[in-house]
């Protein structure tokens, strides 16, 4: 499985790609605002500075919901770098932008996924991505992780090449989970993938192998 970081923020997807785990980096709109970045010209260029930092898939989304709209400005994104990805909602236009930048070898990533029916006209679309989310389905009362492996099923059966994202991730445990369940990639806060280090039993462990290195000091 492979790990993305779920942000826009420099030190953050630094220290995710320092760790030598990472494999790309999915932002939006809501990301790049967060960490001030605001207007076209400064998420174009905050996008050429992640795409220098991590060798690897960077989902850029676009903020259109028409069918031209999301075209005109998926076609720029994908024109900063070969590891952009043009990130495209999931609703009619969104599927038939996926068909049409598949079409013309432009690669996607279908989010705001949340059944399995969306997934299949993903795939049937051409997506080189999926992404469920996982956390926001919790909070309807049902869970995430179910979807992750009804697509994983699905995906399977069909032999469909579309790898499912699996986004909205909350804590160490989703990540773990999302594994076992048969996603292609998990996409996270730094957070999480940190809590992935922690056990108390390492810890003590740790503290005794020093404890009695000391002794041979």
């Amino acid at each position: 499985m492979k790990f993305f970081i779920d942000t826009a923020d420099l030190e953050q997807i630094k220290e995710a790609n320092d760790l030598g785990i990472l494999d790309g980096v999915t932002t939006n709109p809501s990301l790049m605002a967060k960490v001030g970045i605001k207007g076209h010209k400064a998420v174009i260029k905050h996008y050429k500075t992640i795409c220098e930092i991590v060798d690897g898939d960077i989902s850029a989304e676009v903020v259109s919901t028409d069918f031209k709209g999301m075209v005109e400005e998926g076609k720029k994104l994908a024109a900063i770098h070969k590891n952009i990805v043009v990130k495209i909602p999931m609703i009619k236009d969104g599927v038939k932008a996926i068909k049409w930048f598949t079409d013309n070898g432009i690669r996607t990533n279908c989010t705001l996924v949340f059944s399995a029916g969306q997934a299949i006209l993903a795939a049937k679309a051409g997506a080189a991505y999926v992404s469920p989310f996982i956390g926001r389905i919790d909070d309807s009362g049902w869970e995430g992780i179910q979807l992750i492996s009804q697509i994983a099923e699905i995906y399977t059966i069909q032999g469909y090449d579309t790898e499912i994202l699996a986004a909205s991730i909350r804590n160490s445990n989703h990540i773990i989970q999302c594994a076992e369940a048969g996603a292609d990639v998990v996409t996270s806060p730094l957070e999480p993938i940190l809590g992935l280090l922690k056990h108390p039993l390492t810890d003590i462990g740790l503290a005794k192998f020093l404890e009695d290195a000391k002794k041979f000091a």
